[in-house]
């Protein structure tokens, strides 16, 4: 029971990464520091996608599942609505690269908007 409770929090923690890669520099607009956090997880989610890498917290996740005694995920909220979502069927390495751009693009946009309102604040203070 432990296991597969730690299974779906992982992938609990794996959608929340995927909404940061994504949203995350949003964050930027609050918090510049988080730039620093940010861009690194947005290349290493772009290579996942270009290169058709395995995230590391899926063997995690697996293994986690496996030891709980199931193969296959178990129904409930998690399983049911996130799994779907981060592990869609009949991923191709072309849909991942469509992923990875879709990121990049996202994210270059997000940026761009975040860079602009900090460059209207700074132009507000001294004008």
């Amino acid at each position: 029971m432990l296991y597969l409770i730690l299974a779906d929090l992982l992938v609990l923690v794996h959608f929340l990464y995927i909404l940061f890669v994504l949203l995350g520099g949003l964050l930027l607009i609050l918090r510049s520091y988080l730039f620093f956090i940010h861009l690194p997880a947005v290349v290493w989610a772009s290579l996942l996608s270009f290169k058709g890498w395995i995230c590391p917290l899926t063997p995690l996740e697996n293994y986690l599942r496996q030891a709980a005694g199931t193969e296959g995920y178990q129904e409930g909220f998690i399983s049911h609505y996130l799994i779907p979502i981060i592990y869609p069927d009949n991923l191709t390495l072309n849909m991942q690269s469509a992923l990875g751009i879709l990121v990049i693009v996202v994210n270059i946009s997000i940026y761009s908007l975040v860079y602009y309102k900090h460059i209207a604040k700074q132009h507000g203070k001294q004008g």
